[in-house]
């Protein structure tokens, strides 16, 4: 993961017609948020997620599967992530941060592209087509489905909620980066109610996927873009593990791969993400 005090704005730069200053430079609109509100906001998003799903969910420990039937896939996943979009949603319109959260206008230099576009290319080639044509209907839309959800539900709580958080609370953009993506890998600590001790080797690679995906919102300058990467992403993933036998698909190696290459460009390029300075015009002589 980069540096955070390399995402901040070089001070020379001359900001465009369309890009924020980073930090609490700008009169955003809507609620302020304090830091215990934002606890209480991730908690009970947590409390949404993990407590439905144990509530309603089948019980598939006997099943080499992650998504072994639909009505796991329905009642386990795609009820309590559906209600989180609901919860997320509502947060976001009683904050009055809908512009916000739908606009980022922060923006990079062109190779940062790069990540978005590699994870997209990566996401579809290792989608495990040949494992899923073999399954039945209901389940393989269950899926996909469920990926559409994950991407829109955990990016409206973290690039949505926690980015504007930090950002309205006057941390840098590399800051800002950092802390959300952090939090973002701490809340999949609680995966650990069904992985086991294996939960806390996710939520490291998760923290860094966060990173990513804000990279995302930064080139796209809309939330939509990692919303995108990250819902295919995901399902990407979900493709060899549904069904009552899972298969090793090349895609989870090709997006480990992708990851390890991306950390070593970043680390590499880290001073290199912001937009170059644009020297400030000469005073006119009298």
């Amino acid at each position: 993961m980069a540096n955070p005090d390399s995402l901040e704005p070089t001070p020379t730069a001359t900001p465009t017609a369309e890009a924020e200053p980073a930090g609490n430079a700008v009169d955003r609109p809507g609620r302020r948020l304090a830091g215990w509100q934002f606890a209480l906001i991730v908690v009970l998003y947590l409390a949404i997620i993990q407590g439905i799903g144990l509530a309603i969910g089948v019980d598939t420990s006997g099943s080499k599967s992650q998504f072994p039937t639909t009505q796991a896939i329905v009642r386990g996943a795609l009820v309590p992530i559906g209600v989180s979009i609901l919860f997320g949603a509502a947060v976001i319109t009683w904050l009055g941060w809908w512009k916000s959260v739908l606009h980022y206008r922060v923006p990079v230099r062109r190779w940062v592209r790069l990540v978005p576009v590699s994870m997209l290319a990566v996401s579809i080639l290792g989608f495990n087509y040949w494992h899923l044509a073999d399954q039945q209907a209901s389940l393989v839309v269950s899926v996909l489905v469920l990926g559409v959800f994950v991407g829109v539900g955990e990016e409206l709580m973290f690039r949505g909620v926690g980015v504007q958080f930090f950002r309205r609370a006057g941390f840098s953009e590399g800051k800002t980066a950092l802390y959300s993506s952090v939090v973002f890998g701490l809340v999949h600590v609680t995966n650990a109610i069904h992985a086991g001790p294996s939960a806390i080797a996710q939520a490291l690679i998760v923290a860094t996927s966060g990173y990513f995906f804000y990279l995302c919102l930064r080139v796209g300058g809309t939330i939509l873009l990692p919303m995108l990467v990250h819902g295919l992403w995901d399902t990407s993933l979900f493709s060899g593990l549904t069904g009552p036998e899972p298969a090793v698909s090349v895609g989870a190696f090709l997006q480990v791969l992708l990851q390890v290459t991306l950390i070593v460009v970043l680390l590499v390029r880290r001073r290199r993400i912001e937009p170059a300075a644009v020297p400030s015009p000469a005073p006119a002589l009298p």
